[in-house]
């Protein structure tokens, strides 16, 4: 019964992860601002993590672990960019 109940809110999440990154797309896509574009692009990334969690906690695979970590990282970096680039105008000083 439990491990039934497991495989379906693990596959329940996984829909709703895509939804969820279906409507990110959207905003980055028809953002009519730039910060729209930004907040659509970190809601992206983090539901991508989210979505390969899920993956690895499926498969018990350890690779999308270490793929989500770097995902986390690297929209971390790209969202403070892209933030500090439009309130200064400059990334680099």
């Amino acid at each position: 019964m439990t491990a039934t109940l497991l495989l379906w809110s693990i596959f329940l999440a996984q829909i709703l992860l895509v939804v969820a990154m279906a409507c990110a797309t959207y905003r980055v896509l028809r953002g009519p601002r730039a910060q729209d574009r930004v907040l659509g692009l970190d809601t992206l990334y983090v539901n991508a993590t989210m979505l390969l969690l899920v993956f690895g906690i499926r498969t018990g695979s350890t690779l999308y672990f270490e793929a989500a970590l770097v995902i986390a990282l690297l929209g971390f970096v790209a969202t403070a960019a892209l933030a500090k680039f439009l309130m200064r105008g400059e990334v680099i000083e």
